[in-house]
């Protein structure tokens, strides 16, 4: 852990290091005065909808199946019989 004193800059900046450069941060305030500042990446809302259920557990059990099958190369001409019965 570390703490430091830093002075906010007239314009309202607050400088907290080059190695911060061009990430995003979340900034919280509980109560007035009192900041907690996360870095980190953030969902963008019209991703948001990939976290939630039942479409998190769907994409973690696809994953999981990914995980644990080998891959393998799909038959286009075999997959095109068994979706069309054989027409």
């Amino acid at each position: 852990m570390r703490s430091e004193l830093m002075t906010i800059g007239d314009d309202g900046r607050l400088a907290l290091g080059k190695e911060y450069a061009g990430r995003e941060v979340l900034v919280e305030e509980h109560p007035p005065g009192v900041w907690k500042v996360q870095v980190g990446t953030f969902v963008p809302d019209n991703e948001r909808w990939l976290h939630e259920s039942p479409v998190r557990e769907t994409v973690a059990e696809s994953i999981a199946w990914a995980e644990n099958h080998t891959r393998r190369e799909t038959d286009l001409d075999d997959l095109e019989e068994k979706l069309l019965g054989g027409e």
